[in-house]
């Protein structure tokens, strides 16, 4: 008999196929200079024809990643970017019709992959001043309350929790018996990670992914950490060989080279510190305080600027409406500072 899932045939998905080649890409929160050519050429020179033809093996990668992070591989679960360990710990780790709390405007895979399996996604809106209330996201924490989910920085605000907010959340869940879930794939553009929690609690979990300061979009890897106990049924829905042995390779050199994470993270503050002063000095208000993104509001229209940003500069930039105090604004990738200036040319020109 034919049936088609409800959940399904009711869910809004949005996708963005256009290409993208060649333009100055400043819409996804990507890296848009990528990693330095000379390494990814050294890292292709190990490819070989038995590991093209060959089912990719994770034991060796995640036992480099364990001890990059400072942790046991049984902590580990590998996955095809962080958004498939989002996914398995939803199906998990909550019920049909289950009730999730998550801020929003947020990451969309969270209320997707919710509304996907038939849970009830519950939305704690933010300030109009673009802060988040902690009390306004303890007040949805009921006893039926199946998962809380944080972002550490929030994509795409940039908002962070500090230790007492994120403690005073954790309490709750321990009490309630909430699974907690902390997506921490900006992490390396804010050092803070709440990442111990995972480590020693039952039922608390932090994703990861390699397609940010990593510069690896385009491999697709990612990971959640979290207690043994946990990790196991996670892994439970993982497809066999999920992960490919390009991303693994490539994340593998990425942080046992000496200087290469180093490397990155101050090509982006430089990046983000040139924008920062230029938007200043131009006299935009912008937000972001974490995050490889930003906020910006223009002086005139946010649409026309985004078509005029592709259709003249070659720059792929988004228009959020409705941010708050902010209206209509620009949310803009960070990256490089040569990247950085040929956005902010591009935008006085055209910001006029």
């Amino acid at each position: 008999m034919y049936y088609l899932n409800p959940c399904i045939q009711n869910l809004v998905r949005v996708f963005d196929q256009n290409e993208r080649k060649d333009y100055l890409r400043l819409d996804l929160n990507e890296n848009p200079g990528g990693l330095p050519r000379e390494f990814v050429e050294s890292v292709l020179a190990e490819v070989t024809p038995q590991m093209v033809a060959q089912y990719p093996e994770t034991l060796h990668f995640t036992q480099v990643l364990a001890d990059y992070i400072g942790t046991d591989i049984a902590n580990i679960c590998i996955t095809n970017g962080s958004a498939e360990a989002i996914r398995y710990v939803i199906q998990a780790f909550t019920a049909p019709n289950g009730r999730i709390v998550g801020v929003v405007p947020s990451y969309f895979m969270f209320q997707v992959y919710s509304e996907m399996y038939g849970r009830d996604f519950v939305k704690v809106p933010y300030n109009d001043d673009l802060t988040i209330s902690i009390d306004n996201i303890e007040q949805e924490l009921s006893e039926d309350t199946q998962m809380l989910i944080l972002l550490n920085p929030n994509n795409p605000m940039g908002n962070v929790y500090t230790d007492e907010e994120f403690e005073r959340l954790f309490k709750i869940c321990q009490e309630k018996e909430i699974t907690l879930l902390i997506d921490e794939a900006y992490h390396y553009f804010y050092p803070k990670t709440f990442i111990k929690y995972a480590l020693n609690n039952r039922r608390v979990f932090v994703t990861r992914t390699f397609s940010k300061l990593f510069s690896m979009a385009g491999c697709r890897l990612g990971y959640v950490v979290g207690n043994p106990e946990d990790i196991k049924y996670v892994q439970k829905f993982c497809t066999p060989h999920n992960t490919n042995a390009f991303a693994m390779l490539f994340a593998e050199k990425i942080i046992t080279t000496p200087g290469m994470v180093e490397g990155l993270i101050a090509k982006f503050n430089e990046g983000r510190n040139y924008l920062l002063n230029s938007l200043d000095a131009n006299g935009y208000r912008h937000k972001g305080e974490a995050g490889n993104f930003l906020f910006i509001e223009p002086k005139t229209n946010a649409g026309r600027i985004v078509d005029r940003m592709k259709k003249e500069m070659k720059i792929l930039i988004k228009e959020y409406p409705n941010v708050g105090e902010f209206g209509n604004c620009l949310r803009v990738s960070i990256g490089e500072k040569q990247y950085m200036e040929q956005f902010m040319d591009s935008l006085l020109k055209i910001d006029r």
